[in-house]
C-alpha cells in the first residue's frame, strides 16, 4: 500500500460503485422510453431504421457500457490494477468524446430534424385514408393516441381520416360540449389535431435523454480525474 492513498483508493471504489448504479439508472430510463410507444408508431409506422428514438437506442448501449466501466473501475481500485484503471480511463474518455460529438451534431442538425419531423407528419396523413395493412396498423396506433390525448386526426383534424372517418370516429369522439369539440360529418369530435401532442411527447423524451447525457458528463470527468490520480500513485509505489 506504500505510495497509494487509501482515501483516493476507496473514494475511487465508491465513485465507481455509484457510476455502476448510474449505468443501471441510464439503462432503465432508456428502456422505459423505448418501451413507451406513445407517438413512435405514428412517426414511424414502417421503418425502424429512421425511428426518432434512435438516440434512445444509443443511450441503452451507453448505459450498458457505463455498467461495464463501473465494474472495471471498482476492480481496478480494489486490486490496484493499473491495467484495469487504464482500460477504465480509455473507455470513459471515448464515451465522453462520443457524447461531445453527438451533442455538436445534434445542435448542428436540429433544424433539419424538425423539418424531417414535419415532413413525416404530413406524409403519414395519407395513411389515414388508405386501406392496406400498413395503413391499418398506423390507423390503430393513431386511434389509441387519440383516445389517450383527446385529439383527432394528425395535422388537419378529423378531415385527415378522409373516407375512413365514419369507421374510426369513435376514438376521437368528444362527449362534452366545450370549445374543444367540433362537429364533422354529423359527429361531435375533438377539434385539436394530434400533431402538437406527439411533438410534446417526442420533446419530453428528448429532454430526458439530454438531461441524462449532461449529468453523465460531470460524473465522467470526475471518473477520469480519480482514475488517473490512482493510476499515477500505483505507478510510483
Amino acid at each position: 500500500m506504500a505510495g497509494v492513498s487509501g482515501c483516493i483508493k476507496y473514494s475511487m471504489f465508491i465513485f465507481n460503485f455509484l457510476f455502476w448504479l448510474c449505468g443501471i439508472l441510464i439503462l432503465g430510463a432508456a428502456i422505459w422510453i423505448r418501451v413507451n410507444k406513445d407517438g413512435e408508431e405514428i412517426l414511424n409506422p414502417g421503418n425502424s431504421v429512421t425511428s426518432p428514438y434512435i438516440s434512445v437506442n444509443i443511450l441503452i448501449a451507453v448505459g450498458s457500457i457505463v455498467m461495464i466501466l463501473g465494474f472495471l473501475g471498482c476492480c481496478g481500485a480494489v486490486r490496484e490494477s493499473r491495467c484495469l484503471l487504464l482500460l477504465f480511463f480509455i473507455g470513459l474518455l471515448l464515451i465522453l468524446l462520443l457524447q461531445v460529438a453527438a451533442g455538436v451534431l445534434g445542435a448542428t442538425f436540429r433544424s433539419d430534424s424538425e423539418r424531417i419531423l414535419n415532413e413525416t407528419f404530413y406524409e403519414n396523413v395519407k395513411l389515414l385514408s388508405e386501406t392496406d395493412k400498413e395503413a391499418q396498423a398506423f390507423q390503430e396506433a393513431l386511434a389509441t393516441f387519440q383516445e389517450k390525448y383527446k385529439c383527432c386526426g394528425l395535422v388537419n383534424g378529423a378531415a385527415d381520416w378522409g373516407k375512413n372517418f365514419q369507421q374510426n370516429f369513435k376514438s376521437c369522439e368528444c362527449t362534452s360540449s366545450t370549445d374543444s369539440c367540433v362537429v364533422y360529418e354529423g359527429k361531435n369530435v375533438y377539434k385539436q389535431p394530434c400533431i402538437s401532442f406527439i411533438k410534446e411527447t417526442v420533446a419530453k423524451h428528448f429532454l430526458i435523454v439530454i438531461g441524462i447525457a449532461f449529468g453523465l458528463v460531470f460524473i465522467e470527468v470526475l471518473g477520469l480525474v480519480f482514475s488517473m490520480v490512482l493510476y499515477c500513485q500505483i505507478g510510483s509505489k
